[in-house]
């Protein structure tokens, strides 16, 4: 009796499209030919496996085979349309994933089989800029080294006067076919390398590649409001494509360094500033520098604690592309006086002497809240 497909690859009669396709691959690998060299069980294995994918990947003979089983397939039965013993053509999106690594890999990316060109490489660029230049923006030159199209050849890789010619291994189509026993899967050329074109003559100056290094200086344009890990694009300013390709893409990264005084969260920036205890306790005020090279004056009221915030509108960083502005907060933290004199010793001492609760009313009011807390503790 035939064996039952979805007993033969492993899968639950409900498996979806992906757990299909994953568990053919790993089975396809493990039984093919070209891996079982004239082991004829194999080979036989194979063939029922790519059988049962067949049917099973195709919602109309899934269902049919779902109702009637392999009779579904046999003496004409409706189920059968179109259903041959050879599946290679319908069975290529597998095929070239499963063996594209055994019969030499595929075509690199960016490659264009047939016409012999390949789209440069991408590259990048890391730049380190200050806050106040994310604040204000900048147009900064850059050296990168690159490749460029090869003045000689003029980017065809050939000698001059010469010209690349039609690979006669695939004849200009980039990829051979091999017959694997029942089958026969498609490869990149191995004489073209899939480009379908090779150079008989080339190019003495770039040797064939039709490109040449080169640091390149270009300038680039940094937006007033930039943040850091930011990616900049510029199309076209990668390396030169192989033989003629088109360029690949620059891209910069940023990455803003850290300020000894700002800390930035989106468009807002951050500042702590120490402040007298004078000042804290009487009030007064002091002036901070902000980004935009100004002073900015902030008034502070009597009684003032450390942890206390003030806001500052419009003296954060711009947003990118749009006229706001983020805010500046300031938090400041009061210092307690270090290296006392005798006589500023005398007048802390004679001002605690005349201090009520009312001076203090955090500290006093928490040591007397701790106390109450501790005896209710220790009456139960």
């Amino acid at each position: 009796m035939k064996a039952d497909y979805y007993e033969m690859l492993g899968v639950p009669r409900d498996v979806d499209e992906k757990g299909l396709k994953s568990a053919f691959r790993k089975l396809a690998m493990q039984y093919h030919p070209d891996r079982n060299p004239g082991n004829a069980d194999a080979e036989v294995k194979f063939k029922e496996l790519g059988e049962a994918y067949e049917v099973l990947k195709d919602g109309q003979k899934r269902a049919a085979y779902d109702r009637f089983g392999h009779a579904a397939f046999q003496n004409g039965g409706g189920g059968n349309a179109g259903f041959r013993g050879d599946f290679s053509s319908s069975m290529a999106d597998i095929f070239d994933d499963i063996f594209g690594e055994m019969m030499g890999g595929r075509a690199r990316a960016g490659r264009q089989p047939g016409n012999g060109r390949e789209r440069g490489s991408d590259l990048r660029y890391n730049m380190e800029i200050s806050l106040e230049e994310a604040y204000d923006g900048k147009t900064a030159e850059i050296g990168v080294p690159t490749t460029i199209q090869c003045d000689e050849c003029t980017g065809s890789g050939a000698k001059p006067g010469t010209s690349p010619k039609t690979c006669p291994t695939c004849a200009g189509v980039g990829r051979v076919r091999a017959a694997q026993g029942f089958f026969s899967i498609e490869r990149t050329c191995p004489n073209c390398q899939g480009r379908g074109q090779v150079i008989a003559d080339p190019c003495g100056k770039c040797g064939g590649d039709g490109r040449l290094p080169e640091e390149r200086s270009l300038s680039v344009n940094i937006p007033a409001g930039i943040e850091d890990g930011t990616r900049i694009r510029l199309a076209g300013e990668g390396e030169a494509g192989l033989r003629g390709g088109p360029p690949g893409d620059l891209y910069i990264f940023l990455s803003v360094k850290p300020h000894e005084f700002m800390q930035r969260d989106g468009a807002d920036l951050f500042c702590q500033v120490p402040l007298s205890m004078v000042t804290a306790a009487l009030g007064g005020h002091f002036d901070v520098s902000t980004l935009d090279g100004n002073t900015t004056r902030v008034k502070v009221p009597e009684g003032t604690q450390t942890g206390k915030q003030f806001r500052v509108k419009g003296k954060g960083m711009p947003v990118l592309r749009s006229p706001q502005v983020g805010d500046l907060f300031i938090q400041v933290s009061v210092e307690t006086p270090q290296n006392l004199s005798r006589r500023q010793r005398e007048l802390l001492e004679e001002f605690e002497e005349i201090s009520s609760s009312d001076n203090s009313p955090q500290s006093t009011g928490f040591f007397s809240r701790m106390k109450e807390f501790f005896e209710g503790l220790s009456e139960n």
